[in-house]
């Protein structure tokens, strides 16, 4: 932990927010993948299933149309791999998968597979993790020493601030972990040359953070993550992000050092790079799908969900200005 870093120097500008990633493991954008569907307990409480491709390689598929993640997660960490932080690799996907269950959604085709058109594939980064340990407490971060080599505080706060941009809800232990970098995955870690402190779910974001890290309000929802505000209280640099039940991070403190730092990341990004971030991550196609399964409610209340592309494009930039102007005492 102290020689832990969160973040690595990249060509932010030259990042292709659309390919994402360069994995060998890697989908291109809206490929169809055939699957065949594995029984496998996977954590968490989002709808996803494991599913194995010819040749043995079982892959973590999360679908459905009103499954804010499927959308967030790609933004996320397309967002955060753009800017130097660490993150999953996740591809948008459409999959066929034989044997599914029904209780998936998928929708039936000649074939007898499931299709399942709103799907995203997880490739966790390469690295070796430590045995039986559930990741890193926000608090934590405090441990790290610059002078043992291991991330600025200026990173450390920029990574936090970048949770907060993000009303990354889901906080707890579990949803960080720290990873050696260039160490086999299949063995533990033992020396850990390269420690990364990395985000390792980042689902429920794009929306408002809460209590009960709630999916339709936590994730992938444009009117509540368009209402809240960057800072809780800006002059002192606190950041707006609510406490969850099981989270570890609410409304952080952050040094100016930190704000700059992140500002300068985000203000590399163009345009077409910012479009390609919601529109890889098909942020708006959630908005139909929760219109159709909320039909029966009044219209405001079946749209609250999603907004065209140009839409989070606005807002993404409005809040990247409040991260910019903001100067903290």
């Amino acid at each position: 932990m102290r020689r832990a870093r969160v973040w690595e120097p990249v060509p932010v500008e030259r990042m292709d927010v659309r390919a994402g990633p360069d994995d060998p493991r890697g989908f291109p954008f809206l490929a169809t993948v055939s699957c065949q569907y594995e029984d496998k307990a996977l954590r968490g409480h989002s709808l996803k299933f494991a599913c194995a491709i010819p040749g043995g390689d079982s892959l973590k598929v999360k679908v459905g149309g009103s499954n804010g993640e499927v959308f967030a997660e790609v933004a996320a960490s397309r967002l955060l791999w753009a800017l130097g932080f660490g993150a999953d690799h996740m591809y948008p996907v459409r999959v066929m998968c034989r044997g599914c269950p029904a209780r998936f959604g998928g929708r039936d085709t000649p074939s007898g597979d499931d299709a399942f058109d709103a799907a995203v594939i997880e490739r966790p980064l390469d690295g070796a993790v430590f045995p039986g340990d559930e990741g890193w407490a926000w608090w934590e971060l405090d441990g790290v020493d610059p002078q043992h080599g291991g991330a600025a505080q200026a990173e450390r706060d920029a990574l936090t601030l970048a949770a907060a941009f993000l009303q990354h809800t889901d906080n707890k232990t579990e949803q960080q972990r720290l990873l050696c970098l260039g160490e086999p995955p299949a063995r533990p870690a033992e020396q850990c040359a390269r420690p990364l402190l990395m985000l390792n779910d980042v689902g429920l974001t794009f929306g408002a953070a809460n209590f009960l890290n709630d999916n339709g309000m936590g994730s992938a929802n444009f009117r509540a993550w368009s209402a809240e505000p960057i800072w809780k209280d800006p002059e002192r640099c606190t950041a707006n992000l609510r406490p969850s039940f099981s989270g570890s991070l609410s409304n952080p403190r952050i040094g100016e050092a930190g704000r700059q730092f992140l500002a300068d990341l985000l203000m590399r990004l163009s345009d077409r790079q910012i479009t390609d971030l919601f529109e890889v991550s098909r942020i708006a196609e959630r908005r139909r799908e929760v219109a159709v399964l909320t039909r029966s409610e009044p219209p405001a209340t079946a749209l609250a969900g999603g907004a065209p592309t140009a839409e989070w494009v606005r807002v993404f930039k409005q809040k990247r200005d409040v991260v910019a102007t903001t100067r903290c005492r």
